[in-house]
């Protein structure tokens, strides 16, 4: 009991003030979770998890609905009571201590902002509930402002805002008090396309300016690739593989990762022989794929190519895998050519190419060939 008290009095003892007022800077602190889990009743939402985030690092999960992510987030910001395990944040654990006392800015979906408020109202209330003096507060609201390009909007109301708008001025009211552990839960889904892609290089640069640990939870593969310095994937209550968007792409662990991100073309093994380099995959249709590295899982696997490590041509190529079949369809998307073929009827791969360097552009119903390296084919298992 005595350690739990001394432990909040650290935590809640934390100097709230900056250095110079005038700047935004947070020192991101690591994030430990050892042995978290989440039951409700007989049902797991979330199975004995093990994680590190280093401090200042952007780290996103990702996964289906159901996957535990959001339960992880909870148990985070103290929205949610731990099983059993639990968190450290900077070495301190944050078992019992009230999410106002986590200092955890959250930034969510619907922006949460109050409509009664003003701008500057907004990003000082944070600061209010923590006793700042008002002519810091005055100072903080300010750089803040400054640090999100929204120092003209400081009067307004949110709904006079767009809605990029609106999450920037989220973002500044979530870092104004200088947390040690920014946590941005579908932060953009929201937003249009274009906006989205916008408010991801937004939050990177606050990132980078800040310092502070960021734990960006989404639905878009997309996103997380193009935001964070690493990426868990979450399935079934659990972490099922963690690297960066390149590792996870390029070395999916099974099938599951390699389908949740990015696009993959699956195909069954019904037999395994080794080679010198590598193994040959014998699929059900009798094909002989080689792939340039070694099966290192255990029961069902499967054959993982990229569509855009294919090239597809009218006649046989010269390459290390070759596979025959015909065009069903064509779609262009922009500046990419996406073809899917059937092979023998029974299996449908698809194929990217860039039209700035397709050298042939094949008609739906035309027979084809798919040609493809032994190093960009991968032998991953089941599950």
């Amino acid at each position: 009991m005595n350690a739990v008290v001394s432990e909040k009095s650290r935590l809640s003892s934390r100097p709230m003030g900056m250095d110079s007022p005038a700047e935004l800077q947070s020192n991101g602190q690591p994030i430990d979770y050892l042995g978290i889990c989440k039951r409700y009743g007989a049902a797991v939402a979330l199975k004995p998890t093990n994680l590190h985030i280093e401090a200042g690092e952007f780290f996103s999960i990702i996964g289906p609905s159901g996957s535990g992510k959001t339960t992880l987030l909870g148990l985070t910001a103290g929205f949610v009571a731990a099983s059993e395990g639990h968190i450290k944040i900077g070495g301190v654990s944050i078992e019992g201590v009230p999410p106002f006392k986590r200092n955890i800015g959250m930034v969510f979906q619907n922006y949460s902002l109050f409509p009664h408020k003003t701008v500057g109202q907004n990003i000082a209330f944070p600061l209010q509930m923590r006793g700042v003096p008002k002519r810091e507060i005055a100072a903080r609201v300010e750089s803040a402002l400054r640090l999100v390009r929204l120092d003209n909007v400081a009067d307004r109301h949110p709904n006079a805002l767009s809605g990029g708008q609106q999450q920037r001025v989220a973002l500044a009211r979530a870092s104004v008090y200088n947390p040690s552990l920014l946590v941005m839960d579908e932060p953009l889904s929201a937003l249009d396309k274009n906006l989205r892609e916008e408010m991801q290089y937004e939050i990177k640069q606050l990132h980078s300016k800040l310092g502070c640990t960021v734990l960006y939870v989404t639905h878009d593969q997309g996103e997380a690739a193009s935001m964070a310095e690493r990426i868990a994937i979450m399935n079934l209550g659990e972490i099922v593989q963690i690297g960066s968007a390149r590792e996870l792409y390029r070395n999916p662990q099974n099938r599951f990762v390699a389908s949740f991100l990015g696009q993959a073309n699956l195909i069954p093994v019904a037999g395994l022989e080794q080679a010198s380099t590598g193994v040959i995959a014998i699929t059900e249709f009798g094909d002989r794929i080689a792939s340039a590295r070694n099966f290192v899982g255990s029961g069902a696997c499967w054959i993982c190519v990229r569509p855009e490590a294919m090239r597809i041509t009218p006649t046989r190529p010269e390459m290390d895998n070759i596979v025959k079949g015909v065009v069903v369809d064509s779609t262009f998307m922009n500046g990419v050519q996406r073809h899917r073929i059937s092979i023998q009827g029974r299996l449908v791969v698809e194929q990217f190419e860039q039209i700035i360097s397709a050298s042939y552009t094949p008609e739906i119903g035309s027979e084809v060939y798919l040609g493809w390296r032994a190093a960009d084919t991968l032998v991953i298992s089941d599950i």
